[in-house]
């Protein structure tokens, strides 16, 4: 609950900035429209100019008030329809809301500003289906929203903050960081496939990946890859280290899992079980492809912690991790034992291993 409540406030805040911000640059643009009718109706019934500062205090308040309603729907439509709607359909039928919103919106602010400029401005039943300036508005404001829309769309296939790093062409060049992996894989995963048939199998797995990314955010991690039935996880190193993320995300998702049981049992006839492996170190990353651009990761780190998932069986535990990377974690609720220096499939020299249990 507090998680979800955090995630609201934060989609609050950037909703209603964006749109203050939006308003504020159209009322900036009318306002100098000199000469026009734009400019025109920036005057009283005294011929008197209204300051823009006042203008910009009008689109302040319609900025909040149309951000904190459409924050509103956009958390409601990520929590109960973003698996349910494909993303035309979604932004459709939220575009249809944000109207009636905007029309609802724009009556209480056009009283508002009746007040304040001495000025008969529209407001009868119906004033907005034959007003110009208030379609003007609409298609402003669609226009705004599906930025705003597109931008999510695109955070959320690139991951946070890849994105931005595209943009300024961060890793155009490669360049050294520190980071941890997480490799993330269903348990008995061909034995499942076997008994549940390739499409519902496929379902169950979209349904896993949807759980973990409703709550991945919550940890400051980004999903790397998804390869069939596994997912990787990575963090930066300041961000894996801080409050144990990479380790306290793989038990949240195994909660969160117990917590659906029946959801899965209904629905699958199983409650999926992950395995995962942890490790971390200095690596290579940089922007590859051009038809399709990604950031991608090189190095021994990757291929380690491959091969630390890949014990997991082996030792029948749910989470190993590599002794290098358990020494930068405090871990004092969890129950900690060594499986001794293992030498890794592909690997000439042994690593030290660990699993991680949750205390009783």
């Amino acid at each position: 609950m507090k998680q979800s409540i955090l995630q609201f406030l934060k989609l609050q805040i950037i909703t209603i900035l964006f749109w203050v911000l939006s308003f504020c640059l159209f009322i900036t643009i009318r306002y100098f429209e000199i000469g026009t009718e734009g400019g025109k109706a920036f005057v009283t019934n005294y011929d008197q100019v209204i300051p823009i500062t006042q203008w910009l205090q009008f689109s302040i308040l319609i900025g909040v008030l149309v951000g904190f309603f459409y924050g509103i729907i956009e958390f409601i439509s990520d929590k109960l329809l973003l698996y349910k709607f494909s993303t035309g359909l979604l932004i459709l039928l939220k575009t249809i809301v944000y109207l009636l919103l905007l029309i609802l919106s724009t009556n209480f602010v056009v009283g508002l500003i009746e007040v304040q400029i001495d000025r008969n401005l529209p407001n009868e039943p119906g004033w907005w289906m034959e007003n110009k300036v208030f379609w003007l508005i609409v298609v402003y404001f669609n226009i705004c929203s599906l930025i705003f829309s597109f931008l999510k769309i695109a955070i959320e296939n690139f991951g946070h903050g890849v994105l931005f790093n595209q943009l300024i062409g961060k890793y155009k060049r490669p360049r050294e960081e520190r980071r941890i992996f997480m490799f993330l894989d269903l348990q008995s995963s061909t034995t499942i496939a076997e008994q549940l048939g390739h499409y519902k199998y496929s379902q169950l797995i979209q349904q896993c990946f949807y759980d973990l990314n409703s709550i991945i955010n919550n940890f400051d991690a980004n999903i790397y890859q998804y390869v069939g039935d596994e997912a990787v996880i990575s963090w930066t190193f300041e961000k894996g280290l801080k409050q144990n993320n990479c380790v306290e995300l793989f038990y949240k998702f195994q909660d969160k899992l117990v917590k659906k049981e029946k959801i899965y049992l209904k629905q699958f006839g199983i409650i999926p079980k992950f395995k995962a492996g942890l490790h971390g170190g200095t690596l290579i990353v940089t922007e590859v492809g051009t038809i399709k651009k990604e950031i991608a990761y090189h190095g021994d780190v990757i291929n380690t912690s491959a091969r630390i998932q890949g014990e997991c069986n082996k030792y029948d535990e749910t989470l190993l991790i590599s002794e290098s990377l358990l020494q930068k974690l405090k871990l004092h609720k969890y129950k900690l034992k060594s499986m001794g220096d293992i030498t890794l499939k592909g690997k000439e020299s042994t690593l030290k291993l660990f699993s991680i249990n949750k205390l009783n």
